[in-house]
């Protein structure tokens, strides 16, 4: 006799139905959990820097990079072309002043020098030349005047004989008019040649006085072309370190060229290059910090350049109290240069996100820990570690400061870990 079986409700297909479909349905869950509608996201916390917005003090500052040079540095340039014909001190030698470096050879400087001295020598002659005439006129004119003076003398006396005669009636009208022309003509004749004596020592004295003048000028230029002979010898400005020398006998070296650098060993300074972006921002009398060998050390602006070369400008920065012992020339250093005055101010450390955001936004971690929001926010100054925060973000919030690459477009992070 036939049994009814009773059908199996746990089939093995019925199962296997059951359990693809719970398990669609808990992926379909974690996804809708993950994505939360395209709005949220789920990220590990450990993999984030977050950091928590501070009130306190609050210097704008950047860094800039620096090296240490001489304070004073005397540079050596060639005044006069010429060749080099000796190099008495080598490059890296102390000097002292006055001590000779190197020489060189000009040889149209050594012929202008024998020209001009040629020139001078010639006016000297004129000049002498001048004056012995002037000297033999005056002989010349003294003797006339001599002869002048006796024929007056003789004339005088004719004259004065003729006057007598005639109230006698011994003379003619004619002789004594002609002994009175005569007196007459010597007297005139003296003044003539006495004017004429007093022109000629005029113009004598005006034509002297010119070839001094001349003479003198070309003494001054003969100084000045002597002058530059001596400068083909370089030397020493000043008691130093020979830090570089450029010159090799036989080279040409033009005027004007630099041909090596002198460093005062009094004391040093670091130049600093800095962005153009601040080049309003920074003038003499700015406070700076540097730190070498581990300690910190004030440092204040004491020249800055306006040229810009390469989107930089230079800038000199001086020791304030006292000076690091065992700097080198050529050192690097790292320079924080204040750009204002320290203030009080609510704060975010800096990060990565700033460069996703431009700090119009962030990610603000909720008092749970649990998930991060956006929120709009504005910062201000800043330095090489914190930005001021202007709006948006209070103290004692946390904020997601590390980068958002990954994070594209959600409203919300969902921390796995926590």
């Amino acid at each position: 006799m036939d049994r009814i079986i009773p059908k199996k409700r746990w089939t093995p297909k019925r199962i296997a139905w059951i359990s693809g479909t719970t398990i669609f349905v808990l992926l379909l869950a974690y996804g809708l959990l993950t994505v939360g509608g395209s709005s949220n996201l789920r990220i590990e916390a450990s993999k984030l820097t977050i950091s928590e917005v501070e009130f306190g003090d609050f210097q704008e500052f950047i860094a800039v990079s620096g090296t240490i040079v001489p304070i004073k540095t005397f540079y050596l340039d060639a005044t006069q072309g010429g060749t080099v014909i000796q190099v008495f001190l080598e490059e890296g030698s102390y000097l002292n002043l006055g001590d000779r470096i190197l020489q060189l050879d000009n040889t149209d400087l050594h012929l202008d020098v024998m020209f001009r001295e040629a020139q001078l020598f010639e006016q000297m002659n004129n000049l002498r030349n001048t004056r012995l005439l002037m000297e033999q006129n005056t002989l010349m004119l003294r003797a006339d005047l001599l002869e002048i003076d006796r024929q007056i003398r003789e004339a005088k006396r004719k004259h004065q004989q003729c006057v007598k005669l005639k109230e006698k009636g011994l003379v003619s009208q004619h002789e004594f008019e002609q002994a009175q022309d005569e007196y007459d003509y010597w007297n005139r004749k003296r003044e003539l040649t006495l004017k004429t004596q007093k022109q000629d020592s005029t113009l004598r004295a005006v034509q002297i006085k010119q070839l001094e003048a001349s003479i003198n000028r070309m003494q001054a230029n003969l100084k000045i072309i002597r002058q530059k002979l001596e400068n083909l010898v370089i030397t020493a400005p000043i008691a130093g370190h020979l830090t570089s020398l450029s010159a090799e006998v036989g080279q040409l070296k033009v005027a004007g060229e630099r041909l090596g650098q002198i460093d005062v060993l009094e004391g040093f300074k670091i130049s600093a290059n800095v962005d153009e972006y601040y080049i309003s921002r920074i003038s003499t009398g700015q406070e700076g910090e540097v730190k070498i060998a581990g300690k910190a050390y004030r440092v204040v602006s004491s020249k800055v350049y306006p040229e810009v070369k390469d989107g930089r400008f230079q800038v000199d920065m001086e020791f304030v109290d006292t000076e690091p012992k065992g700097i080198r020339r050529g050192q690097s250093v790292q320079i924080r240069l204040a750009l204002g005055e320290l203030s009080q101010a609510v704060m975010l450390a800096r990060g990565g996100f700033y460069n996703d955001t431009g700090g119009n936004w962030a990610y603000v971690v909720d008092e749970s820990g649990k998930f991060a929001t956006k929120h709009r926010i504005r910062l201000g100054r800043y330095n090489t570690q914190v930005y001021e925060v202007l709006e948006g973000l209070e103290p004692g919030e946390k904020v997601i400061t590390s980068s958002y690459d990954t994070f594209g477009d959600f409203d919300r992070l969902t921390f796995k870990d926590r």
